[in-house]
């Protein structure tokens, strides 16, 4: 009796299931709903991350279709009495969320629910900055992309997230000791893998102010050399002169004693 009344719950609530699957932006994607045998009733249910939920519902008593807030990009796949899939056409970021299928039939209930993420391919710039650096962008992409360059770096990348979940990521090139810096930027991201080559110069502002700070450096050291020199003189004609100064001559020395008496008279 025990398992004949555990064999009838499982019957009666069916089974569960959750999927992750993507989709890149502008392609159709396709969800799959299994139908059983002696179905009554296929129902998806839609709730996107943002805006309002939709239903799809087909009664096969009634043999009839009825759909609920749903645009026209989301609908059966085929008829939905011989395979309930779901079809989204154009996928947009819009149709980011879950969806669920709901099954009943004379066997039980089934339901399986699937997340939705939506991928967006980033728009790849690459460009040379005022001071002559390769800047690279990963424009608009979802999820955020992986800039790397072909050499070495110690570039940051910075990060700018858009209203619609899209991220934009930048990363400048810093090389040292290089006048042309001829690279490539490699932009890795689920949707795919994408790369540009650039050489930039050291623009003409950039040279110019770098000509001028080493002018300065050089006026600069040269002033201070000419300081040390005269004041090295200063200090060693000052020494010569109180060498040779009477004024700081030491005392006479007396070979004999001194005497105080007064001469002696001669008659």
């Amino acid at each position: 009796m025990h398992a004949i009344v555990l064999l009838s719950i499982t019957a009666v609530s069916g089974v569960t299931g959750n999927s992750r699957v993507s989709a890149t932006v502008g392609n159709s994607s396709v969800l799959v709903c299994s139908l059983k045998s002696n179905t009554t009733l296929v129902k998806w249910k839609i709730s996107p991350k943002t805006g309002g939920s939709c239903t799809l519902g087909y009664r096969a008593d009634q043999n009839k279709t009825d759909r609920t807030n749903c645009s026209d990009s989301v609908n059966w796949k085929f008829r939905p009495d011989r395979d309930p899939a779901l079809e989204i056409q154009q996928v947009g970021i819009v149709h980011e969320g879950n969806y669920t299928c709901e099954v009943v039939a004379t066997e039980g209930n089934f339901h399986k629910t699937y997340h939705l993420t939506v991928l967006v391919p980033p728009r790849l710039i690459l460009h040379c900055d005022d001071h002559g650096n390769p800047v690279c962008e990963a424009e608009a992409g979802k999820p955020p992309a992986q800039i790397s360059w072909d050499l070495e770096s110690n570039s940051t990348p910075r990060e700018e997230v858009h209203d619609d979940g899209t991220v934009t990521v930048v990363s400048t090139f810093t090389a040292h000791g290089t006048n042309v810096t001829n690279t490539i930027c490699i932009v890795s991201h689920p949707t795919g893998n994408q790369s540009k080559s650039i050489a930039c110069r050291p623009s003409k502002n950039s040279a110019w102010v770098l000509h001028c700070v080493i002018s300065l450096a050089s006026v600069l050291s040269l002033l201070f050399l000419l300081a040390v020199f005269h004041l090295y003189t200063f200090c060693d004609s000052r020494t010569m002169r109180n060498q040779y100064n009477p004024r700081h001559l030491p005392p006479a020395e007396f070979s004999g004693p001194i005497s105080n008496s007064a001469p002696e008279q001669r008659n």
